[in-house]
């Protein structure tokens, strides 16, 4: 079977694995809201909440039903996730009795599905050889589900990830070991092989045999818990795609395992909080797509990236959320805290309050008593009626004057709170500019989002070898990057060249300082205003790969244009670049 089955080859990087992860493309920010919701279970006491939720979860709520509700019990704020829950025969295994054997079947999901295995408890652990017929690819459930893997469940409901059963036509074996007592077995389709918690697509579970299994101390129902999936996932069963991916095509599994597990790792976040983790894990991608593409392939170092392209991806997608749980907790915390000061300060208020109202009565007080007094002499009584008067007009003026002051008071509140929105919205204005700027900009060329603004990447094929000279096709690309960048006034354009580390400082220096004024000249003659724009060149330094392979080389290689300004709500900042010896 070829390649052409599919919509076009992966290692082109073009159509095939962007087609048949299309659909999980588009539902990716609900991925994101349902992990880091789940994820924000962890400050509930909850056992279901426990644990990070699978990458494929989106908590669903009833129209009239307020999302995900946010409780507080004796000053602790809880947050609600609805999980699924499951039924499941465990078995106790004697501690090193031999061997026994346990029926699999399938679910409602996949009821051609069957399978058994040998459970042999050993020193040190048990074993599973486990055999399996009937399971068709994975991504007949759903674009985003690409493998099978096989869970432990104990009796108190914690799953243990065993291995993934890689599909080999519709038969699977798998060989595996662990070190829990009393367990049940299920198999789940997940979109890749090394999630921490299995997805409610559960196909096959295990049965008890009663004239095979053998050595069985209890049967327990465990109750275990899984993760709602996405209502984006629309299946009927096993044959809902047409062409269900499979491990007999040129490019393997894992290949495309590897881009959902990345993919899903960035929509969660992960380049801002584990951006070391998901460096390394888009370089054993790459790798893996290089060989793909190469014509004397290693297959098996192809998949030995790719896996570890999946590994790495989601250790960065469970750090990730681990830390955006940390971050919401301590704003929870500086919350309360704000809050109970603003209490106490409101308390104080009152009783200074209460305080100046108990000493004016006692001033009344004191004038009534001189009143009585005065009535025994009536000039000495007139006289004290007057000063009595005079000091009703100093109260009433003072009372006057503290109304004015705090109602001056509540007026400079109100413009201060009236700024602070009309912040905040700028702030969110600027944020939607900078993204329809960062997808138009992408459609052109390879464009990110740093904290030094939007940075659109231009590789050194985009230039003849050794010179500055913009190809014809750079320069149709150029134009376009210019068309985009004139209809947002204000903008601000650093172009900077790099270079690899081959050749003398001096040449790579003058080799990227025109490279960059290349692309400056030409924006410029596009229309975009020369007051808007920079250049510089770098030389070799800053390198994003390795110089010492060639594909290192070709990515450090490059210009880049730096876009900022108020437009997009990012301030313009000034390259700073760390000098490096040549590898």
């Amino acid at each position: 079977m070829t390649r052409s089955r599919y919509s076009a080859p992966l290692a082109a990087h073009a159509q095939s694995r962007e087609q048949i992860t299309g659909k999980f493309l588009a539902v990716l920010p609900f991925l994101a809201a349902g992990a880091a919701l789940g994820l924000l279970a962890t400050l509930a006491p909850a056992k279901a909440a426990a644990q990070e939720p699978n990458p494929t979860s989106q908590p669903a709520t009833a129209p009239d039903e307020v999302a995900n509700p946010i409780t507080e019990q004796n000053g602790i704020y809880i947050y609600k996730v609805k999980v699924v829950q499951r039924n499941l025969d465990c078995v106790n295994y004697l501690h090193r009795s031999g061997s026994t054997h346990i029926g699999f079947r399938g679910t409602t999901l996949l009821p051609g599905a069957h399978g058994d295995a040998k459970v042999t408890s050993e020193r040190g652990g048990i074993t599973v050889d486990a055999k399996f017929d009937g399971l068709t690819p994975a991504n007949g459930f759903g674009p985003e589900y690409l493998t099978y893997v096989l869970w432990a469940i104990s009796p108190d409901g914690r799953a243990q990830n065993l291995g993934e059963v890689l599909p080999a036509g519709t038969k699977n074996n798998i060989h595996v070991t662990t070190a829990l007592q009393s367990f049940g077995l299920i198999v789940t389709a997940e979109p890749y092989f090394s999630v921490t918690e299995p997805s409610d697509m559960v196909v096959v579970q295990n049965v008890i045999r009663p004239d095979q299994t053998t050595g069985v101390l209890e049967k327990v129902e465990a109750n275990y818990y899984l993760l709602p999936r996405g209502t984006y996932a629309e299946t009927a069963g096993a044959h809902t795609v047409v062409n269900p991916i499979t491990r007999n095509e040129h490019s393997p599994l894992e290949l495309y395992e590897a881009d959902n597990a990345l993919r899903i790792a960035q929509d969660t976040g992960a380049d801002k909080y584990t951006p070391e983790i998901m460096q390394q894990a888009k370089l054993d991608l790459q790798n893996a797509s290089d060989i793909d593409g190469s014509k004397h392939r290693d297959e098996k170092m192809e998949i030995t990236d790719a896996r570890e392209a999946v590994e790495r991806a989601e250790d960065a997608r469970i750090a990730t959320l681990r830390k955006q749980a940390a971050e919401l907790q301590a704003n929870t915390v500086i919350a309360k805290n704000e809050a109970q000061a603003q209490a106490a300060q409101a308390q104080a208020d009152a009783a200074l309050s209460a305080q100046q109202a108990a000493a004016s009565q006692a001033q009344t007080a004191q004038l009534a008593q001189q009143a009585a007094a005065s009535q025994a002499s009536a000039a000495q009584s007139q006289q004290q009626a007057a000063q009595a008067q005079l000091d009703a007009q100093q109260a009433q003026a003072a009372k006057a004057q503290a109304d004015a002051a705090r109602a001056q008071a509540e007026a400079e509140a109100a413009e201060a709170q009236a700024k602070a929105a009309e912040a905040s919205k700028t702030a969110e204005d600027a944020n939607a500019v900078r993204e329809k700027l960062r997808t138009q900009l992408n459609s052109v060329l390879q464009t990110s989002e740093t904290a030094r603004g939007l940075i659109v990447n231009m590789s050194d094929v985009l230039f003849d070898t050794g010179k500055y000279t913009l190809k014809p096709s750079t320069q149709i690309s150029l134009a376009k990057v210019a068309g985009i960048l004139q209809s947002y006034p204000g903008l601000k354009v650093q172009v900077e060249g790099y270079t690899d580390s081959v050749g003398s400082d001096d040449y790579n220096q003058k080799l990227s300082e025109n490279r960059a004024a290349a692309v400056k000249d030409f924006l410029a003659s596009q229309g975009v205003s020369q007051n808007s724009m920079t250049s510089a060149g770098f030389g070799k330094n800053d390198p994003v790969a390795d110089n010492s392979s060639s594909s290192g080389r070709a990515q450090n290689r490059r210009v880049n244009m730096v876009v900022s300004g108020d437009a997009i709500g990012v301030a313009t900042q000034n390259a700073t670049v760390s000098s490096v010896s040549p590898q």
